[in-house]
């Protein structure tokens, strides 16, 4: 079972499936596109678990010599201990939003810890950015009825992927580029890596796969809900 996206009017609607610890699938996300032209064809490039002060900064500056934004899910407690990442991230255009305080599995929370999770790292986020999360990614892909209802209790949309390159595997950089590219597609949403542990392979991958995106087309787009 794959995750579908597809582009509709200028709207980029995510219908998420299968993540990779195979809960029950979400229900259809509409994520509003920011006011900027969306190209023709494009990709979501997504980053997860950071800030990190070894990686994000790595991150960033891959993405601005080949001029592409990025939306990023950040986890609470590392923005809370580097709120300049966090700032640097907003300052270069790129989208910030929300992967919960401690990348706990929402699937396993009581109502006041999901709501703790969720709106203690929108209070970092807007402290150090000076923005508010619309956007939620449940660690680990982790969805059910009740993390939908309570996500939108919140005001919140739940948005996973289209491709997993399982960096966080450490497979190597040639593996997560191919993993990247293979399959690829206008208005793929693509699940990376700065922060949660050793991301240099994630760094090391990054030039090739956004050298051959642009090659191939493609642009980048960030991710509001």
């Amino acid at each position: 079972m794959m995750i579908v996206v597809s582009a509709v009017i200028g709207t980029v609607v995510v219908v998420a499936a299968r993540p990779r610890t195979a809960p029950p699938p979400a229900a259809p996300v509409v994520v509003t596109p920011s006011k900027t032209p969306l190209p023709a064809k494009y990709v979501v490039l997504t980053f997860d678990d950071g800030p990190d002060p070894a990686y994000t900064p790595k991150v960033l500056e891959v993405l601005k010599k080949y001029d592409a934004t990025a939306t990023f899910f950040e986890v609470g407690k590392n923005v809370a201990k580097h709120p300049e990442l966090t700032k640097a991230i907003h300052a270069a255009g790129h989208s910030i939003q929300n992967h919960t305080w401690a990348h706990q599995d929402l699937r396993h929370q009581t109502a006041s810890a999901f709501r703790q999770q969720v709106q203690s790292t929108d209070e970092a986020i807007r402290a150090a950015g000076g923005v508010v999360p619309t956007c939620l990614r449940p660690p680990y892909g982790g969805v059910s009825a009740t993390v939908r209802q309570r996500a939108k209790a919140l005001g919140k949309e739940l948005v996973l992927w289209t491709i997993d390159s399982r960096d966080w595997s450490k497979p190597g950089s040639p593996a997560i580029v191919q993993r990247v590219l293979t399959g690829v597609r206008n208005g793929s949403v693509i699940l990376l890596h700065d922060g949660g542990g050793n991301r240099s392979q994630t760094v090391a991958a990054l030039p090739q796969i956004l050298a051959t995106l642009k090659a191939q087309g493609y642009g980048f787009r960030t991710l509001t809900c």
